[in-house]
């Protein structure tokens, strides 16, 4: 009889602890109980509900910090990413930057020192083009003016002005004994303005497009024709430093 008692009791004491948040670890036994139920009661493990939502609750510490330290990282990589990208798209576009400052100074006048020779090998490669009076092109022929420029433009890129007595002026001076491949030689052929212009080679030897009825040739400031009438040497400001 006193065991039913005691186990009633305990299974008892269990239901109340299972809804009553328990503080302490052990459960004091009620009054008027024997020793042996004292005992019983006393030595029962207390579960405590409250205790472990407590413990899930409450987050740990590094479980905290751990995000964020993960959540940071790919930031700063991300940064990383794009500074370094910066730098690449700066480099390209240092490059970039370059090559056009080099086409500019190409078309300004600052060719390198093959220019010379570019004028000359494609020049002589439109020996025998008729004359044509105010050709510009191969496939209807060249005046004198449009010859140069022709040679000018597709060699080295370079524009001259579209008249003779224009690219006189836009020219530097040059000493006749001081010429070199590339300069343009100018003459008066009727009366005091310049009306023709070809191109020097070497030794006093000039290619040009002279006139109707022939073709693009050699010839030289030295003959008669030519001496006579010669009105000068320019340097198109293009090929000056070279």
């Amino acid at each position: 009889m006193h065991l039913k008692r005691l186990t009633a009791l305990a299974l008892a004491t269990c239901c109340i602890a299972s809804v009553t948040p328990v503080m302490a670890d052990t459960v004091a036994a009620p009054q008027g109980l024997d020793q042996s139920a004292t005992l019983l009661l006393t030595d029962l493990p207390v579960f405590a509900p409250a205790n472990a939502l407590a413990q899930s609750a409450i987050p740990d510490i590094a479980s905290l910090t751990a995000p964020k330290a993960s959540l940071t990282a790919p930031k700063s990589a991300a940064v990383a990413d794009v500074a370094s990208s910066d730098d690449d798209s700066l480099a390209d576009d240092e490059d970039d930057d370059s090559v056009v400052a080099a086409a500019s100074a190409k078309l300004a006048g600052h060719v390198d020192g093959h220019a010379r020779e570019a004028l000359l090998s494609f020049a002589m490669k439109l020996r025998d083009i008729r004359y044509h009076r105010g050709g510009r092109a191969p496939s209807t022929g060249f005046d004198c003016s449009g010859f140069v420029r022709y040679v000018f433009a597709h060699s080295i890129g370079l524009d001259l002005p579209t008249n003779s007595a224009s690219q006189f002026l836009a020219g530097l001076k040059v000493k006749r004994n001081e010429m070199k491949t590339g300069d343009l030689v100018f003459f008066r052929t009727r009366g005091k303005a310049i009306s023709h212009v070809g191109m020097y080679i070497a030794n006093g030897q000039f290619i040009h497009s002279p006139s109707a009825g022939k073709t693009v040739r050699v010839d030289s400031l030295n003959e008669a024709y030519w001496s006579k009438h010669f009105a000068g040497a320019k340097r198109p400001e293009g090929i000056a430093k070279i």
